[in-house]
């Protein structure tokens, strides 16, 4: 959808480059502007929207500290193979 206000304000541009009237140049070169400005609003949401964390991949509680557990115990066994 975001790309769509890309395509408006290049058309509101070239609309107005083409014009012979002053008054229709600013109205188009201001539209221009605020559909840029809607593109590059779109373009930050689309981005944002999609660096969301996957809530799949979480670790909840209870694993995290089974896996601390894991990593004591097997610290604690090559502590123990280490030690002469």
């Amino acid at each position: 959808m975001h790309w769509l206000f890309l395509l408006l304000a290049i058309g509101a541009f070239g609309f107005g480059f083409f014009t012979t009237s002053a008054a229709v140049l600013v109205v188009c070169l201001l539209v221009a502007l605020l559909f840029f400005v809607l593109w590059v609003l779109g373009m930050y949401q689309a981005h944002v929207a999609g660096v969301g964390r996957d809530t799949s991949m979480m670790v909840d509680p209870a694993e995290l500290r089974r896996l601390r557990e894991q990593a004591q115990a097997r610290r604690a066994e090559q502590a123990q193979d280490d030690a002469p």
